[in-house]
């Protein structure tokens, strides 16, 4: 059977994810096999398994820094929200249903024996397991039936490290309150304190650290300094959501939509030297963009509505019309067609007109597609004629299907597991697919790059990115970072039961 250490935090985006991937990287460095575990993850940004099953991308990531393939035992529950009161259950990958937060808070005890039986199939085959928490353990409104946080370590027999962000202030005062929150049995499961996101000089913070340990009882095993790090995130509070300013001499701007789901799919151009990614919520901010993304949603109907009255979609019509390339990613390309209905009621009922920028329209079926494929992009015209033989690699999520009209030019041609499909549509200067991921394996990212500065009488620097490259070089960055800062000689005693 597995060793274990959970990390909890203080709060949300206090680095639970990130210190948990530093772990996981470590510990394989130092020659174990480990594997990430978090029961229950609530997030809009998922990922699709090789056998076709969603998990939170935030353990997908810890894979691969643990250097293992994503396994959907590694997140047995994913809650994705599809309002502010009600999210859709996926159990072992697959949607079980819509709950509101009162239903699924009713029904959640009958999933302990799915968490229990994911946990304990991996932890049969891996050295170590580094379980996850999500958002605090001292939410005591949620205590009751927890199998997340204490309730899990208690489950497992965990012993905790807890996670405090010091960047957003009062870290001291969350360490404490957290902990003094917390019932006896528990306090005693928390085996160390880390504090993270650090800038500054430690020498102030020391006499700080001395009296928080006095304080807790609790030693401070660590303070992890601020790094800017390319990984993929959890959720909507990834501090690249925040950047609102162009940094570079093209300006491609994604459209924050409020269930924005799967932002990572952009990622890749923060890599490419002289391209700048902002994501923004304002008809204002979207300025002279060299190009306009539409993002992946968990409730297209409801974000297209949002679009509409926000008045972000008469601004992106604009930009088209002045010859800016307009670009939508699984429910983005579903706006940009013609028309959307909903005859179930799966996005509650009827239907809308799209953008019109495609000549497609979409129905919504009971049904979700998730499943890999890579693809290769189709003999292209006009603007993006230069994309034409791209290869893709990627993943899609999502229940609607989407025809195209009689002479439509499809994007690209999918090979699924069962077969070659084609995807997508392209018009003019738009062009949108169901493709997750679809410009990570960075040719289609830097062809479209090259076109978008052509437009512009520009010229990037030839610059060949390597995702997986690069995403090594970033979990072996985190784990020095981490390993230079934390004592792993306790870390190492907390995991063997002796700390």
């Amino acid at each position: 059977m597995a060793k274990t250490i959970m990390v909890q935090g203080t709060c949300s985006n206090a680095g639970k994810s990130v210190m948990a991937a530093a772990l996981c990287r470590i510990f394989r460095q130092d020659g174990y096999r480990a594997a990430p575990f978090k029961a229950q993850n609530m997030a809009l940004n998922s990922f699709v398994t090789a056998d076709g099953l969603e998990m939170g991308r935030a353990q997908a990531m810890q894979a691969e820094a643990a250097g293992i393939l994503p396994d959907v035992r590694m997140n047995p529950i994913l809650l994705k929200p599809a309002s502010d009161t009600g999210s859709q259950v996926i159990v072992n990958g697959r949607v079980t249903g819509n709950r509101s937060a009162w239903e699924y808070w009713a029904e959640r005890q009958a999933l302990r024996p799915v968490v229990w039986e994911a946990f304990h199939s991996l932890a049969a085959e891996y050295d170590v397991i580094v379980i996850e928490g999500a958002g605090s353990p001292a939410e005591i409104n949620l205590k009751r039936g927890d199998f997340v946080n204490m309730g899990l370590a208690e489950m497992v027999d965990a012993p905790v490290v807890l996670v405090g962000d010091i960047d957003r202030g009062g870290v001291f005062a969350s360490l404490y309150g957290t902990v003094k929150l917390l019932e006896p049995g528990e306090q005693a499961r928390i085996r160390g304190l880390i504090i993270n996101k650090f800038r500054g000089d430690l020498e102030i913070l020391r006499p700080g650290l001395t009296r928080l340990e006095e304080l807790t009882g609790k030693p401070v095993l660590g303070v992890v300094p601020y790094a800017s790090l390319d990984l993929d995130e959890e959720d909507s509070l990834s501090e690249r959501l925040d950047v609102r300013a162009a940094e570079g001499l093209l300006d491609i701007v994604v459209i924050r939509l409020p269930h924005l789901s799967n932002f990572t799919d952009f990622n890749v151009f923060s890599r490419i030297p002289g391209v700048g990614v902002r994501y923004v919520s304002r008809p204002s901010q979207l300025g002279c963009a060299d190009l306009v993304v539409l993002p992946g949603t968990k409730s297209t109907l409801a974000d297209l509505r949002w679009l509409r009255e926000s008045g972000m979609e008469a601004k992106i019509m604009q930009l088209h019309a002045g010859g800016t390339p307009v670009v939508g990613i699984c429910g983005g390309y579903q706006m940009l067609g013609q028309r959307l209905h909903d005859p179930e009621g799966h996005e509650g009922g009827g239907e809308m007109r799209g953008l019109g920028l495609l000549p497609v329209e979409t129905v919504f079926r009971g049904e979700k597609l998730t499943m890999q494929a890579r693809g290769e992009l189709l003999p292209q015209s006009g603007f993006f004629c230069g994309l034409s033989g791209a290869k893709t690699q990627g993943y899609e999520i999502h229940m609607g299907e989407t025809v195209l009209s009689c002479g439509a030019q499809p994007f690209q041609k999918l090979y699924r597991s069962g077969g070659p499909v084609l995807d997508g549509c392209v018009s003019g200067h738009v062009f949108g697919t169901y493709q997750h991921g679809v410009f990570d394996q960075a040719d289609l990212a830097e062809r479209l790059t090259g076109l978008l500065a052509a437009r512009r009488g520009l010229t990037l620097d030839p610059v060949q990115v390597d995702p997986a490259q690069d995403r090594e070089a970033q979990y072996g960055r985190l784990a020095e970072i981490v390993r230079g800062a934390l004592d792993m000689e306790y870390i190492y005693r907390i995991l063997e039961r002796k700390g």
